[in-house]
């Protein structure tokens, strides 16, 4: 970017991951929001992967969809991987 600051990649890989793991569990964003404690809107802008979250968000979003960081990360690797190939 013109003034120095690094641009910032859509978080593709990571929406997608909790999309899919999201419907995987046959949960709404509202009930992966209630489980994580933090609005549904803040489930929205993750999935939406123009949200840069935080690791506290990360954290609490796995929580919500019932799983470790751990798996989230590796399916956010494998969605990463197949949104480069689209």
């Amino acid at each position: 970017m013109p003034d120095g600051t690094p641009a910032r990649e859509p978080q593709r890989g990571l929406a997608r991951a909790v999309r899919a793991l999201r419907e995987g569990a046959g949960l709404g964003p509202a009930e992966v929001a209630r489980r994580a404690g933090i609005p549904v809107s803040s489930v929205s802008r993750v999935e939406s992967g123009k949200h840069d979250p935080t690791w506290a968000e990360m954290r609490r979003v796995a929580k919500g969809l019932g799983v470790t960081l751990e798996v989230l990360a590796e399916v956010a690797e494998q969605k990463e991987d197949e949104a480069r190939a689209d």
